[in-house]
């Protein structure tokens, strides 16, 4: 008796395998998202995209986070109220739901802490959430939207979670690479999939796994050589967690950016210094894992990197 049941789970167990064959991966498939609030995920849509959120009716979320830019916004660093300029790159806002921290350092723990800052930040919008609710109390459509949405209608805290749920849908599921994994063997060519095992090989993937393939971890910027004592003219914004904890052990240390969508979000890195993934890719290469690929391999890796575009709303990005 106790051999067959062994027998069988061997047999469930390897059911279960084949019907979900990224278990055997150290990257897993983005999961549709589940919207319990489709109400309150349109008036996010609709605050997102409100330029009532900054002073002076300057920019919006959007304006930093463009759902047509891949999430992001194609500059080195963004460009706030009065033309002010950020000290870091601008982050895909695409998976976001899906880091372990927000913002480069990862000061803020969820979606809720993270979105205070770009409100409040005098070289983002400049503004206050008193300000941006005053704003809305003046607009009747503001106040019909948020009474259908909420029981308690409009205010502060429905304001933050009506973005934060238009924030959580924006997942990027069905990638081509993400196909793969379920199963459709034949829509990567054979080098996209050697670019895949290099990733592995080379040990990119480490660092960038998972659902998001990072987001879910710190690691310091250079751990085979001293990139910034090679690149110079450290900024504040290269000190990474250090800002947060104070903790010399901290400096330049980031939380890994998760990667997909990597083909539509340049420029590069925390500062936007890196203009193509090649670049991006050898420079990786180098200071994290102290190798040097050759431009065949880098070229490889690359076409990999760009199979893990998403689709949003079932339109590929």
């Amino acid at each position: 008796m106790i051999k067959l049941v062994s027998f069988l789970l061997v047999i469930l167990a390897s059911s279960f395998v084949r019907a979900k064959p990224w278990l055997n991966e150290p990257i897993t498939p983005i999961p549709e998202p589940v919207i319990s609030a489709q109400k309150q995920v349109e008036l996010g849509h609709l605050l997102f995209h409100d330029v009532r959120l900054s002073q002076n009716n300057q920019l919006s979320c959007a304006s930093c986070h463009s759902l047509k830019y891949g999430g992001a916004d194609g500059q080195a660093v963004s460009t706030g109220v009065n033309g002010s300029k950020g000290l870091m790159n601008s982050p895909s806002i695409f998976n976001s739901a899906l880091n372990f921290r927000q913002f480069w350092d990862g000061r803020a723990d969820s979606l809720l802490s993270q979105i205070d800052g770009p409100i409040s930040n005098p070289i983002e919008m400049n503004s206050s959430w008193p300000e941006v609710l005053s704003k809305l109390e003046q607009d009747p459509f503001y106040i019909e939207q948020f009474n259908d949405a909420f029981k308690t209608g409009l205010n502060i805290i429905n304001i933050k979670t009506a973005i934060i749920a238009f924030e959580e849908s924006l997942l990027t599921p069905d990638s081509r690479f993400d196909l793969y994994l379920k199963n459709n063997l034949e829509i990567l060519t054979t080098e996209e999939l050697e670019g895949y095992n290099l990733f592995k090989q080379y040990g990119c993937i480490a660092c960038h796994q998972g659902v998001a393939v990072g987001g879910n971890l710190y690691q310091r910027l250079g751990i085979m050589e001293d990139y910034f004592a090679n690149r110079g003219n450290i900024t504040l914004a290269d000190l990474g967690r250090f800002q947060v904890t104070q903790n010399e052990n901290d400096k330049y240390v980031f939380k890994v950016p998760g990667i997909r969508n990597v083909a539509l979000t340049a420029p590069y890195f925390h500062d936007g210094s890196i203009q193509t993934m090649e670049e991006a890719v050898e420079i990786m290469m180098h200071y994290q894992l102290g190798r040097i690929p050759n431009k065949q391999d880098i070229n490889k890796i690359v076409l990999f990197l760009k199979t893990l575009t998403g689709q949003y709303q079932k339109k590929r990005l």
